[in-house]
């Protein structure tokens, strides 16, 4: 016979399950504004969908907790659930403000987009497998995720780096880096993300 907190589990399960899909495309919806120099504004909906589903997610598992008072791996979940759960919320966030960057600089097409869209391709792939790796409680996939940081942390400074030195357009410059920060801060998320898969598998706290 099923527990009556099992019920609660499964509803938050669905809840971050459809926050994954969400968040991964709000981020390609805001990159693809960025490559077309056009404005996004599902970006903004999805945004704010992500966020009403994160307050859902705490309040449910608050809920949870002070109901029916679990212990060992039903806990472990409920407390890594408000941690992916913020992870994705942020994945939104961060979509918003690329699209954002478009209303501050105005016309990018004659920039070259190239290491920006490079950069989030690779921050999409993270985002991919630590949805997969949630949904499959998939630990060997999400350890592979932090290492992957480690590329897009490069391509931000080496983009800082170059608009410090003044090379190329400063609008150019200063609007790829914005954008890199916004992936680079998603990367994190997805590290974040990552080991909170490992410790709702394994009960190994994650370190930050």
């Amino acid at each position: 016979m099923p527990r009556l907190m099992d019920m609660g589990l499964d509803q938050l399960n669905s809840m971050l399950l459809e926050m994954a899909n969400l968040s991964q495309r709000a981020v390609a919806a805001s990159i693809e504004a960025y490559s077309r120099g056009r404005k996004e504004p599902e970006v903004k909906q999805m945004s704010d969908q992500l966020q009403a589903l994160h307050r859902r997610v705490s309040d449910l598992s608050m809920e949870v907790i002070a109901r029916y008072q679990p212990v060992a791996s039903d806990l472990r979940f409920l407390k890594a659930c408000m941690e992916i759960s913020y992870g994705f919320f942020r994945y939104g966030r961060y979509a918003l403000d690329i699209t954002q960057v478009l209303d501050m600089f105005g016309d990018l097409k004659d920039c070259d987009r190239s290491d920006v869209v490079e950069t989030a391709q690779k921050t999409q792939e993270m985002i991919r497998m630590s949805s997969e790796a949630f949904a499959r409680r998939d630990v060997e996939m999400a350890r592979r995720i932090p290492p992957m940081d480690d590329v897009i942390d490069r391509s931000y400074r080496e983009n800082v780096r170059k608009t410090i030195n003044g090379k190329g357009n400063l609008k150019c410059s200063m609007s790829a880096a914005l954008i890199l920060r916004y992936l680079e801060r998603i990367a994190d998320h997805a590290s974040y993300i990552a080991e909170s898969v490992e410790y709702i598998a394994t009960g190994v706290e994650p370190t930050k």
